[in-house]
């Protein structure tokens, strides 16, 4: 292991490829509320915050409301989707080959978390070290997970890589004072998204988890040499 090292990555569209089976139950959900909006491209810039903040931004957008219990209801069926989806591509032979301590920071709450690193098996990399949205004030895009992630690794937060897949969580991940990559081969990705992750602040962007052990690498190297 490196000392004083570490690798944290977000969950959905990271290590967990959920993020397409996500937004397409969010859009079916508000289709079926709102039969005559154009749901999908108000929702998919949105995909990274909570689901509640999802939901309040496209209602807001789209001039809607919803009925009580109805933002509920959607999250519930939305995890219960959202967790039964495949591991990213090569995630579990990228994390077995790179010797930094690993965390996981989410938007998403610890035990949907838990649940789907289990039932995936990622689970053995990361131990008890997950930090959610549940534990903090302010979830993405404020840097509060990242901080507690750096406070609970007893790591800095310069000291820390994070592998994210949304500007929301590149936005996180950035103010916490912490170097971000992009990642956009989850089934979610576009064109579009390079740039935006770019812009958000990542310092590289790429779209085959078989190289990340590379990336890391490079990044330790340089951050040795630059330490010295």
């Amino acid at each position: 292991m490196e000392p004083g090292l570490a690798l944290i990555c977000d969950c959905d569209g990271v290590l967990i490829d959920s993020e397409a089976v996500a937004a397409a139950m969010l859009v079916r959900e508000l289709e079926a509320r709102w039969p005559d909006a154009d749901v999908a491209p108000v929702v998919m810039p949105l995909l990274g915050l909570r689901i509640e903040r999802v939901l309040q931004g496209t209602a807001a957008q789209l001039g809607k409301q919803f009925a009580d219990g109805d933002i509920g209801a959607i999250r519930t069926k939305v995890e219960a989707a959202a967790v039964q989806a495949p591991t990213v591509d090569g995630i579990g032979e990228a994390l077995a080959a790179i010797p930094l301590t690993k965390a996981c920071a989410s938007n998403s709450f610890r035990p949907y978390v838990e649940a789907a690193l289990a039932r995936t098996g990622l689970a053995k990399f990361f131990g008890g070290r997950l930090f959610c949205a549940d534990s903090v004030e302010r979830p993405k895009p404020a840097p509060d997970v990242y901080l507690a992630a750096a406070r609970g690794l007893n790591v800095t937060p310069d000291a820390c890589l994070v592998v994210e897949d949304s500007v929301t969580g590149v936005t996180a991940a950035t103010a916490a004072g912490m170097t971000v990559i992009g990642f956009v081969g989850g089934g979610h990705a576009s064109e579009h998204q390079v740039g935006a992750l770019r812009a958000a602040g990542a310092q590289h962007v790429f779209d085959d988890m078989r190289l990340l052990p590379a990336l890391v690498a490079e990044w330790t190297q340089h951050r040795t040499i630059t330490q010295q």
